[in-house]
């Protein structure tokens, strides 16, 4: 049996919802609410009932926040 092997910091990934509740500090509805207005990085499908974001594409959203903060 073969183990995965860890991740490296700044690795790219796919996100599911549960982890981007965490980095965003967002519950699904705010992050949706934010998605359709094109205020945060979109859902990618993948499958009939499964979609995740782009780790890259949900720090950077995250980073821009953090240099925009006043």
């Amino acid at each position: 049996m073969s183990q995965t092997p860890a991740l490296l910091p700044g690795e790219r990934r796919i996100l599911r919802l549960d982890e981007v509740e965490a980095k965003s500090g967002f519950k699904r509805a705010h992050i949706y609410s934010l998605m359709k207005k094109g205020e945060f990085p979109q859902a990618l499908r993948l499958g009939i009932r499964a979609v995740g974001w782009d780790s890259a594409e949900v720090d950077l959203w995250i980073s821009e926040r953090l240099k925009n903060r006043v």
